[in-house]
């Protein structure tokens, strides 16, 4: 049975709840945090053991259900969910129980594919027969400025500008947003993705801009995040079913939107182990979970794992909050988090460039196992977590990675490293011969403001 309403709270805990529509529409809570259910929905016993029978996009239905509630017709979340799903999900067997959970066969070849799709759809429902326009003000690494370029073109009262720092995305991922147009205009700033990030927060608490009608489509989005829930409960259903059979994940992480997916879908009542929390070499998080001492990493290092160079993670406050704590968005933490509870249920370790080179190398060689920069993340991950820090009855754990980009997307690397070219999927390789169009800017917000005041009124 679907609950009338959930409602939505801020991380920072200034502001009023709110439905989920407004926290969709909004991006950011009036006092500058991210939204969090007041609430987390929980499945009943024997609810999930129906997944194993249900396609994706039915799964994805069941699970969102629970968040919007009465706000979105069941009939048509329904649609929007069989609509966006319309592409498989592989989860290829390594060996033994250890899987590699291929999330890149999108229309964008990334895992950002998952939530953008859903995203524009859920967007577009609620704004129609409005008069209101919407501008999408998004902040990418890499994956997440393609996916929302390719979910969010073409749509009726919604403008989409994307910033990407100008010289850390593969010139594949930039071609994937730059080459699209209409209502999709893109800004390469001079500066890191922490840079860029942080453009997009002021200009959402900018009193200025209060009349533009912006909006995210970040993982700071909570409508960007839920969707991510749903490919956990999926892999799960695949490979285990059982209740007493729960599921270790690898997460490659960067700025935690993927992790926060997996983390509410054990509060709902997933069968989870333990998450392995891989990062590149920008390690505030793991440095945060072993000391106590949380500390940005500024500027944030430039790792071949791009989309995953954050030194200031944008969803370290939703985690802080889901363990007791509160952080804002500064990194300042007003109120410590259980850090006991984390470090049960988190093992993050940090994964270094010569490691992630030599994983890609291992398993190509090893087993024919073909992975990118962020997949390799994940899976060297999971290894220093079965290394180190197994608990009793692990080594028969069904153990999941994540593998978040086709390594088409990085094929100059893997073609260095490999001595062979990933093939290209039609998704890539039709955007190549493409004509660019993006407008070089420095990382000033005063002239950003100005700029969006100008064209975006």
């Amino acid at each position: 049975m679907v609950q009338d309403r959930l409602f939505f709270h801020s991380t920072n805990l200034r502001s009023p709840e709110t439905s989920f529509r407004e926290a969709l529409l909004n991006g950011l809570a009036p006092d500058g945090g991210l939204y969090m259910p007041s609430a987390i929905p929980v499945f009943k016993a024997g609810e999930l053991e129906v997944f194993s029978s249900k396609e994706y996009h039915e799964i994805a239905s069941s699970v969102l259900e629970k968040y919007t509630g009465n706000e979105i017709e069941p009939m048509h979340l329904k649609a929007m969910c069989e609509d966006a799903y319309d592409f498989e999900i592989p989860i290829e067997r390594v060996y033994d129980r250890y899987y590699i959970m291929r999330l890149d066969r999108g229309p964008t070849a990334s895992f950002k594919d998952f939530a953008a799709r859903m995203m524009g759809r859920m967007m577009q429902y609620f704004l129609a027969g409005d008069e209101r326009n919407l501008t999408i003000l998004t902040a990418t690494s890499g994956d997440t400025g393609s996916a929302v370029a390719n979910a969010f073109h073409g749509l009726d009262n919604i403008r989409v500008i994307i910033l990407f720092p100008a010289e850390e995305v593969t010139s594949l991922q930039r071609k994937q947003m730059t080459t699209l147009r209409d209502n999709v205009r893109v800004i390469a700033v001079n500066g890191k993705f922490d840079d860029c990030q942080q453009l997009v927060k002021n200009a959402f608490t900018d009193p200025v801009l209060e009349d533009l009608n912006l909006s995210s489509a970040n993982s700071i989005n909570i409508g960007r995040l839920l969707p991510q829930i749903v490919y956990y409960f999926y892999a799960w259903s695949r490979v285990s079913g059982k209740q007493d059979d729960p599921v270790v994940f690898s997460v490659p992480s960067g700025n935690f939107g993927n992790l926060m997916g997996g983390l509410l879908a054990w509060k709902m009542g997933l069968p989870v182990r333990r998450f392995v929390v891989a990062t590149n070499s920008n390690d505030e998080v793991p440095v945060y979970l072993e000391t106590g001492i949380y500390r940005k990493i500024s500027p944030s290092k430039d790792c071949i794992s791009s989309a995953m160079n954050v030194g200031h993670p944008g969803n370290l406050p939703r985690m802080v909050s889901l363990y007791g704590g509160v952080m804002d968005e500064a990194g300042v933490i007003t109120r410590a988090p259980d850090l006991k509870k984390m470090r049960e249920d988190i093992f993050a370790v940090s994964v270094s460039e010569t490691e992630t080179r030599e994983t890609i190398r291992l398993c190509h060689s090893q087993s024919g196992l073909l992975l990118e920069p962020h997949g390799a993340v994940a899976w060297k991950g999971l290894q220093k977590y079965l290394h180190h820090c197994t608990l009793p009855g692990d080594e028969s754990r069904v153990c999941i990675a994540l593998e978040t980009a086709h390594p088409a997307k990085f094929h100059e690397e893997i073609s260095k490293l490999l001595g062979v070219t990933p093939p290209f999927p039609e998704s890539l390789s039709k955007v190549e011969g493409r004509k660019e169009d993006f407008l070089p800017f420095e990382n000033n917000y005063a002239n950003f403001r100005d700029f969006l005041r100008k064209n975006y009124k």
